[in-house]
C-alpha cells in the first residue's frame, strides 16, 4: 500500500515557474502547504537518469533529503513518434540555458521535416518523496498531434504545438481548467492522489 501524504510543507522540486504554478493549482484542494525548490533556494540536480520516472525520482529524494520535507518532483516531455520519441527526457535542455521553447518547436517542425506523422505524446512521471527515503512514483501520458505554427498563450513549454485526441485547439489555447482536466500531469496526478492523498 502507498504511502500517505499528511499534509503541511510540500516541496514542488522545480524552479520552473508554469510548473510549480501547474502543480499548486492541482494540489490546491488537499492540505499542502506548498513551496517551490526555488523559494527555498535548493539546487537543481543534475538530471542524469535514462527516463522520466528515474528522473523525477532523482529530483524528489534531491529536495527531500535537502530540506527534510516531503518533495513532489515532476519530469515531463513531449515524446515524438517520426522521431523516435525524441525529445523525450531531453524536452527542457532541447529549449537550451535559456528555456527558449520557440526555438525548440522550430527544431522538432524542422527535424519533422516532410514527414507525415505528427503524432505525439506528452509523458509525466511524478515522485512524491520523504526524507527517509520511501518514494512513490506514478506515470501519466497524453496522447496527441502537433500542429504548426505555434498557436496559443496559456501554457508553457511545448503546448502551444499540441492537440490532444478528441480538441481541436491547442494546450496553449486552452483555458488552464480544461487542461488540467485531460493532461498528461492530470492523469498521473489522479493516480498520485488516490493513492497518497486522503
Amino acid at each position: 500500500m502507498a504511502r500517505s501524504f499528511d499534509g503541511g510543507k510540500l516541496i514542488v522540486a522545480s524552479h520552473n515557474t508554469g510548473k510549480v504554478r501547474e502543480i499548486r493549482e492541482l494540489l490546491a484542494p488537499f492540505s499542502a502547504d506548498v513551496v517551490s525548490a526555488a523559494e527555498l533556494n535548493l539546487p537543481e540536480p543534475e538530471e542524469t537518469g535514462d527516463s522520466f520516472i528515474a528522473n523525477a525520482k532523482l529530483k524528489a529524494l534531491a529536495a527531500a533529503i535537502n530540506a527534510n520535507l516531503p518533495a513532489l518532483a515532476d519530469d515531463s516531455g513531449l515524446s515524438v513518434e517520426a522521431l523516435d520519441g525524441a525529445p523525450g527526457i531531453y524536452s527542457a535542455r532541447w529549449a537550451g540555458p535559456e528555456k527558449d521553447f520557440t526555438a525548440a518547436m522550430s527544431r522538432i517542425e524542422k527535424e519533422l521535416g516532410q514527414t507525415e506523422s505528427r503524432r505525439a505524446r506528452f509523458v509525466c512521471a511524478l515522485a512524491l518523496a520523504w526524507p527517509d527515503g520511501h518514494c512513490e512514483i506514478f506515470e501519466g501520458t497524453v496522447a496527441g498531434t502537433l500542429r504548426f505554427p505555434p498557436r496559443g498563450a496559456k501554457g508553457f513549454g511545448y503546448d502551444p504545438i499540441f492537440v490532444a485526441d478528441g480538441h481541436t485547439i491547442t494546450f496553449a489555447e486552452m483555458e488552464p481548467a480544461a487542461k488540467h482536466a485531460i493532461s498528461h500531469r492530470a492523469d498521473a496526478f489522479h493516480q498520485l492522489v488516490a493513492a497518497c492523498f486522503k
